[in-house]
């Protein structure tokens, strides 16, 4: 869920930076048999049979190609020439990953790829990385590099002026840090910097078959997560319990991910709460986040009860259930994305659970891809309309302060007839599997 305004950055998410942990590598007390209050007090954690269950997913990974790269990468192009930019500079992260494959994170020294409105890439990178970048480039082969005692803007700014640039419009990808912007426009002042999301965004919201099948993996592999998790909870359990199993599960599957885990109380807090808690007999269970698949994101929130809900929790659920409904049938091409939240927000008021933000407390959803928040947001006053291509999380939630919240999440993907979730609908707060 996350519902912070940052495009690019996974929060408390922390897919990236996780390790996959192969079966052999984990504890022995995590191999086998059931957990209890018991191994908890004792540190040792074991995975139910349901964990163990889980298997790879290797086989249903189809990695997205070089050919599909090449096209990205004269899309942008010829958005650049519609929208009057001569190139966009890209540093390391997601968006140098979708055009290039290319896996690199950024730091404080510029390494990069500047992309002309024609031709091929030109890379900048500091000398001594020079072969680690040659080993990943696979588009162009014109390297830059610049020593640590020389300013890699200048390096920039000389591949502009062979361009016939100097002068020009240069696009910056929104994840370039503030001080390498800064540090460009000093060393080309000149040359008019411009954001690059119009680019960037008009290629990477609108997902291609390969991609939208990367994100089928991931969201099948964390709702058959999820539900493992919730054939295995006994009364007595606690967070440790449930994030040992996350990683586990995870890492049985060959792959990486995490999860929010939040009870009773807490889970009317959107985001929860780092207090200890339990899991008991009827208090609501809240999972949320989900796990990345050759570089794409799942991002699922399953409300439920261990044992019997009360009729409060269940009405809720009903209600959060049918504005999830309401939002995907209002999610098609040509509506405007503030309808969608609207056409959910509207089931949730009508309720009684209103108004505005009172009880749903966020807006809707966000882009999803190869960031779990990318462009665009189900969110009221983005007049900008949907387009066949998009995905999104669609996740209405009521949260009722000192007692429980209920949010639901699966992410959806827009076809030219409509919107489809990725994954079922959960049915019950008691039986959310089916």
């Amino acid at each position: 869920m996350n519902n912070s305004p940052d495009t690019t950055n996974p929060g408390r998410r922390r897919f990236l930076q996780s390790t996959a942990l192969g079966a052999a590598a984990l504890p022995a007390a995590m191999l086998g048999g059931t957990a209890s209050a018991k191994d908890a007090a004792t540190g040792a954690i074991k995975l139910p049979p349901s964990i163990l269950a889980l298997q790879p997913v290797a086989s249903q990974v189809v990695p997205i190609t070089d050919d599909e790269r090449r096209a990205r990468l004269a899309r942008a192009q010829e958005l650049m020439g519609r929208l009057g930019m001569d190139a966009i500079y890209l540093d390391g992260g997601t968006t140098l990953d979708y055009y290039t494959g290319m896996r690199w994170w950024t730091s404080e020294r510029l390494m990069g790829m500047v992309l002309p409105r024609s031709g091929d890439p030109v890379y900048v990178t500091p000398a001594f990385e020079r072969s680690r970048a040659l080993e990943q480039i696979r588009f162009g082969h014109d390297v830059r590099t610049w020593q640590e005692n020389e300013s890699p803007y200048a390096v920039v700014a000389r591949v502009m002026r062979e361009r016939h640039a100097g002068a020009g419009v240069l696009g910056i990808e929104e994840k370039v840090p503030f001080f390498r912007a800064t540090g460009l426009a000093e060393a080309m002042p000149q040359a008019k910097l411009v954001p690059a999301t119009p680019v960037t965004a008009g290629c990477r919201a609108i997902k291609s078959p390969a991609e939208l099948a990367l994100m089928q993996v991931a969201c099948n592999a964390t709702l058959a997560l999820y539900k493992a998790i919730w054939q295995g909870l006994e009364p007595g359990m606690t967070q440790q319990h449930i994030g040992a199993w996350v990683e586990a599960g995870y890492a049985r599957m060959g792959l990486r991910g995490d999860a929010s885990i939040n009870v009773g109380e807490f889970t009317a807090q959107p985001h929860g709460s780092r207090e200890p808690q339990v899991i008991r007999e009827g208090t609501p269970v809240m999972l949320d986040d989900g796990c990345y698949v050759e570089g794409y994101m799942s991002d699922l929130t399953r409300t439920f009860t261990l044992g019997r809900a009360s009729d409060k929790m269940k009405r809720v659920f009903d209600i959060v259930r049918k504005a999830q409904r309401a939002a995907l049938a209002a999610a098609h091409p040509g509506a405007t994305m503030e309808s969608v939240d609207a056409a959910a927000r509207k089931v949730i008021t009508d309720a009684g659970y209103g108004p505005g933000y009172t009880y749903f407390s966020h807006r809707l959803g966000h882009g999803i891809g190869m960031d779990m928040h990318e462009w665009y947001y189900l969110v009221q006053g983005n007049t900008r309309r949907i387009e066949a291509g998009m995905t999104f999380s669609d996740e209405p939630g009521i949260y009722i302060p000192g007692e429980f919240g209920v949010r639901l999440e699966d992410d959806m993907h827009v076809a030219a007839d409509g919107a489809r979730w990725f994954t079922p609908q959960s049915p019950s707060i008691e039986q959310p599997f089916g």
